[in-house]
């Protein structure tokens, strides 16, 4: 288990120490389960009542916060991001894989850079390139001249097709498929004709990318994923879709083909997003968001119903059908109202 004195931890944050630097400080526990070896943090001052009885060894605090302490204390700008950091420091997930099984397929012309590490059943096929310390986790696919860059790490199971280029210091959690088909096909007389999508996926440096999402493969240009990006599980990225730097997206969120999403945008879980359209930099969507213009301006946007209990969901539905019959009425009484002047 990795350990850390409170001093070197407040070195390592640029926090300032109040107490004991010899402390060893083993993990991290929310305020109220906190125990003897254990840090918390405090990110709001709604909770400061709660410090008193906190049996942790030390507290990660905003400076006005510090006077409601007792023991132990790291005072920091911003506790939330000192926790973050902290959780990096003591983290104790395991390698995605160690070596290379002997059970995995490495093609002969595939490269591999220094300290690669390659999981058992895993499939690398012709012409990859893995770059110094990629790790690629029990069952994956890696497919034909794919490349991955530097430390980048793909955990159990994780499809990438070929042609696809991820960057460095990306991580991809199981079971997500990049690089598949986009939803291309042309109609002939009722029947279905399939386009093959001939462009790539490109990631860039230090995306994260959930369990269970899918990016698809271009379908004459490329799907691009900006630096800095995280995605969440369960999302759908379809073909031609532009994300810029450092934008989030939370789980089960869905982007129709060619859209783009500009820089430092945050989307709500359970968003919908309709294709070919813009969203500028900036953007925040709440949850459960519908997208079906482009967004010129930067600033948070919701849509949707928010819940209600089933009898009064039910007159609110009834009154939305009746809309237009409204809207119709309100215009011929304005009218009345304007020829009676």
């Amino acid at each position: 288990m990795a350990s850390i004195t409170l001093a070197e931890l407040a070195e390592k944050l640029g926090a300032e120490l109040h107490g004991d630097g010899d402390v060893i400080i083993r993990s991290i526990s929310g305020m109220d389960k906190a125990s003897e070896g254990q840090i918390t943090f405090l990110s709001s001052s709604k909770y400061r009542k709660h410090l008193a009885q906190c049996q942790a060894s030390a507290v990660m605090v905003k400076e006005a916060d510090l006077a409601y302490c007792n023991g132990n204390v790291l005072v920091i700008k911003d506790p939330y991001l000192g926790y973050a950091l902290t959780a990096q420091l003591l983290d104790s997930t395991p390698r995605c894989a160690t070596d290379i099984a002997p059970s995995a397929y490495v093609s002969a012309t595939a490269t591999l850079g220094e300290g690669v590490s390659i999981g058992h059943n895993a499939v690398i096929e012709d012409g990859v390139e893995l770059g110094d310390h990629v790790q690629i986790g029990a069952g994956c696919f890696v497919g034909k001249n794919t490349k991955l860059g530097a430390n980048t790490r793909l955990w159990a199971n994780v499809s990438v097709y070929h042609n696809v280029q991820l960057g460095e210091s990306c991580l991809v959690q199981s079971s997500t498929v990049i690089g598949s088909d986009g939803f291309g096909y042309a109609n002939d007389n009722g029947q279905w004709v399939k386009i093959p999508q001939v462009g790539r996926v490109v990631i860039g440096d230090r995306v994260e990318i959930g369990a269970c999402t899918t990016i698809d493969r271009g379908a004459l240009d490329d799907t691009v994923i900006a630096d800095g990006v995280i995605i969440d599980n369960l999302c759908q990225i379809a073909h031609n879709v532009e994300i810029g730097e450092n934008t989030a997206i939370a789980g089960a969120t869905v982007i129709a083909g060619s859209t783009q999403i500009g820089k430092h945008c945050i989307i709500g879980g359970a968003c919908v997003i309709n294709g070919h359209i813009e969203i500028t930099d900036g953007v925040t969507i709440t949850g459960m968001g519908m997208v079906m213009r482009p967004i010129t301006e930067p600033g948070m946007y919701s849509s949707g119903i928010p819940l209600q209990a089933n009898r009064d969901w039910r007159k609110t539905t009834a009154r939305v059908m009746k809309i237009e019959d409204l809207h119709k009425r309100l215009k011929a009484v304005e009218k009345q109202l304007e020829d009676s002047k």
